[in-house]
């Protein structure tokens, strides 16, 4: 299995959208917050991707498709 971290801002209208429990339930990966910060108006996620690696991508894009920012913590994806 691979993996690859990224770092997840919520601009404020997605605060309350179950974003990473849709991407667990919609993709064939494994999400683990590693830490987070979220408040009523801003928050930002470490989220830790688990799975294949094509289905990371696709992850990776659901999450950009919901409207969240994405940026990558480890550039790869490690095997």
């Amino acid at each position: 299995m691979a993996s690859m971290k990224v770092h997840i801002t919520f601009p404020e209208e997605k605060i309350k959208d179950p974003v990473i429990y849709q991407i667990g339930k919609e993709y064939n990966v494994i999400t683990n917050i590693r830490k987070a910060d979220v408040t009523e108006k801003t928050g930002w996620v470490d989220l830790e991707l688990t799975g294949d690696p094509k289905e990371i991508e696709r992850a990776v894009q659901g999450l950009k498709n919901k409207g969240v920012i994405v940026d990558p913590i480890e550039r790869n994806i490690i095997e």
